[in-house]
């Protein structure tokens, strides 16, 4: 569930950014954001499948997190400019959005399910 979350959040921003990146066609702009975002959420997903570690169930969850984070913050407040970061208010819900929101809770959920699931231990 937590690479899938993954993989549809990726997904999803990819298919977003060559429009977002519109507003700021000279600068970092979010289009690139997305698309940094997309890449370390595919790549945190191949991790979880190739490893399913509790390091790689951590990354996932600060992945996912901070990308969850992100949609919230900038549907509800409009900040300015931070930085080389855009300012990214989007006071609507439209379903893409709402589909990335969703698996990037599920990814969080079940990250944090596999960062603490008990693991076998080794016999001697």
């Amino acid at each position: 569930m937590t690479a899938a979350g993954l993989v549809v959040d990726s997904v999803i921003h990819l298919y977003l950014a060559s429009g977002y990146q519109e507003a700021a066609p000279g600068g970092f702009g979010e289009g690139n954001l997305f698309r940094t975002q997309a890449v370390a959420a595919l790549i945190v997903a191949v991790l979880v499948l190739a490893r399913g570690s509790r390091a790689t169930y951590l990354a996932s969850a600060v992945v996912a997190a901070a990308a969850l984070a992100a949609v919230l913050l900038y549907r509800y407040l409009d900040l300015p400019p931070l930085g080389p970061l855009p300012s990214m208010y989007e006071p609507i819900w439209f379903p893409t959005k709402t589909a990335t929101a969703v698996a990037e809770a599920v990814a969080v959920a079940s990250s944090l399910v596999g960062l603490y699931w008990p693991r076998p231990q080794p016999t001697p």
